[in-house]
């Protein structure tokens, strides 16, 4: 007798409307962590994405979970506005501005720590999408110092810490003060980095490495 051997079935793709509601989720999550803090209730998410409770327990099981994807959703969409500059450009400086007025707009200072105070800082999601940003400003910033645009003096961790102070008050506050010129002051900050440098910086240039350890 002869064994038919089964073949394997390819996993289901999600519907589309399916897609759509976990990307409403998100989007909203993301709103709502930046106007009131990580601690909304789900179900008022759920609310302004306008969807069932239900579905929002079916994509993401815990808050932790919606955290984390709201956190790389914005990282991700950061660094591709950064890719796309330089693509469309080929001007290292350029893509950093468009990075850090990105990181601005989707409010990164404000989710991050987020992260940082609510689970695990090692999941792997989250590692791959700080990895990439990390990877991709770092070359970006080598490549502005090799064509002579950025000075020399400085590190990703500094455009990292200083982006995040300028930009946006942290979720909750409210503070429209800080969000009218959050670009205005992040632009003085850029014009600061333009090689030839003005100025002589104190101390040493800011990794990433040293960022964590503060």
């Amino acid at each position: 007798m002869q064994t038919v051997t089964p073949v394997p079935r390819k996993a289901a793709r999600p519907r589309a409307d399916a897609l759509r509601n976990r990307e409403r989720i998100v989007t909203a999550a993301r709103e709502m962590f930046v106007e009131l803090g990580p601690d909304v209730p789900l179900d008022d998410i759920a609310r302004r994405a306008g969807v069932g409770n239900a579905t929002v327990y079916r994509n993401f099981p815990d808050r932790d979970a919606l955290v984390r994807e709201v956190v790389c959703s914005v990282m991700d969409r950061t660094v591709a506005a950064a890719e796309l500059a330089l693509a469309q450009t080929g001007d290292a400086f350029e893509a950093l501005e468009r990075f850090v007025h990105t990181a601005a707009d989707e409010r990164i200072s404000a989710l991050c720590p987020m992260v940082q105070s609510a689970f695990d800082q090692h999941h792997p999601d989250l590692e791959a999408s700080r990895e990439r940003c990390e990877s991709l400003i770092g070359a970006i910033m080598d490549r502005a110092k090799a064509a002579g645009q950025l000075r020399s003096d400085v590190d990703v961790g500094d455009v990292m810490i200083a982006a995040a102070q300028l930009s946006r008050p942290p979720a909750g506050t409210g503070c429209d003060i800080a969000d009218r010129y959050a670009h205005r002051h992040l632009q003085l900050f850029l014009d600061g980095l333009r090689a030839p440098a003005r100025s002589v910086l104190p101390g040493a240039a800011l990794t990433m490495e040293d960022l964590r350890k503060v």
